[in-house]
């Protein structure tokens, strides 16, 4: 029997929900590109339950307790005297979220002697050093696409709620009580007629652009794998040769690429002092693609005229990160590809592929990342090997 150790975040703060705004969430079996949404055997939980803090628990604990594996459920993830330090040496199984990863450095996969199979229950496995993964035979796996589109709705509202100065204006309603309506307005413009660049156009980059194209903006975009001609001329999409080329043609730039070593720290100081001034950058992929205090100098000396995000590194980020408090921010703690309607989904992958896993069946050639030593199905695509 397998032991099964599971890192997710904090219940809120008032408690487990009793109950929930919504009585329903809507039901979707199909992402975009016809990719059938998880399919396992069955499900333990009530779609559109908060399923990723501890008391949800994934939904997971009755289907591993009645086959007999042993499941461990903990936020404490940090830290040589942390829970998740302590039980990780007998672990067969490590599940951890983007949200609140549980990082499996090439130390930790060490002490994890017994380890075969690590799952990110989300998207971006950048927490598990996947080349010590790969050395010592661990699988790595995630739900892909699970919550692809979560995370593009939420670039879509970071970027409006920047150009639109929509947190400001929120405030002087909140905090100061009060009708400052140029104050409000003094940072405010229209999005339409603005170049809109995308960095990346895997699923959540592609969705994001899809759903900027109605608000008749110039659409530019830099990938590892360029779209085809037709998708192209569709949405109006302008293709640049790199990354640099890219964020200097933009007004705004959505950042959606995988962190590796290509993409660690791309946005320095030297790149962000060539976009154009007044530049706006959401980043829903990772934060250690930028250079963290760099971020920070462009933002005060008005070279960027806002950042949001809600990638932070490390994940939490210490109480006094620069990012909580330096100007013309819209940051959010990593939510964006954790609504309940995601959840609902991630839960029930995570469980279709310990199903697979514990049956002895392949697990789905989209939900790998590492296997047999080396990258493979999705990891194969998004990640390169070193």
């Amino acid at each position: 029997m397998a032991k099964v150790l599971c890192v997710l975040y904090d219940d809120p703060v008032e408690g487990y929900p009793p109950r929930y705004v919504r009585d329903d969430i809507p039901r979707i079996e199909h992402y975009p590109d016809g990719q059938t949404t998880p399919t396992p055997n069955d499900i333990d939980f009530t779609p559109g339950e908060l399923l990723g803090s501890v008391s949800g628990e994934l939904g997971l604990r009755r289907f591993l307790e009645d086959a007999g594996h042993t499941l461990v459920v903990t936020s404490d993830k940090d830290g040589a005297d942390s829970t998740f330090e302590r039980e990780l040496p007998d672990a067969d199984v490590v599940i951890s979220q983007p949200f609140w990863p549980a990082y499996l450095d090439a130390d930790r996969l060490a002490k994890a002697e017994k380890l075969t199979l690590a799952i990110t229950a989300g998207i971006g496995s950048d927490h598990v050093d996947l080349d010590a993964a790969a050395e010592r035979g661990v699988t790595v796996a995630e739900i892909t696409y699970c919550n692809s589109v979560s995370v593009a709705e939420h670039s879509v509202m970071q970027i409006l709620a920047l150009v639109r100065n929509y947190i400001p204006s929120h405030r002087w309603v909140i905090d100061e009580k009060g009708w400052n309506i140029a104050d409000s307005v003094k940072q405010a413009y229209d999005l339409e007629g603005m170049k809109v660049g995308v960095l990346a156009t895997g699923r959540i980059g592609m969705a994001t652009l899809r759903r900027l194209h109605p608000f008749d903006v110039e659409l530019h975009y830099n990938s590892k794998h360029r779209q085809s001609a037709e998708v192209e001329q569709e949405i109006g999409l302008t293709w640049h040769d790199g990354p640099e080329s890219l964020a200097t043609a933009v007004d705004v730039l959505s950042i959606h690429a995988p962190l590796q070593a290509q993409t660690e720290e791309l946005f320095d100081g030297e790149v962000l002092g060539r976009m154009k001034r007044g530049s706006y950058i959401v980043n829903t992929a990772r934060g250690k693609i930028m250079e963290r205090d760099a971020v920070v100098r462009a933002l005060e000396q008005g070279q960027l005229a806002g950042y949001a995000g809600d990638v932070w590194y490390p994940q939490p980020p210490e109480r006094d990160h620069p990012w909580r408090t330096m100007p013309n921010q819209g940051m959010t703690p990593h939510v964006s590809g954790s609504t309940l309607s995601a959840q609902a989904r991630y839960a029930a992958g995570t469980r279709e592929i310990l199903e697979s896993w514990f049956d002895g069946r392949p697990i789905r050639d989209e939900y790998l990342i590492v296997s047999e030593g080396d990258l493979a199905g999705a990891g194969a695509r998004a990640y390169s090997a070193g």
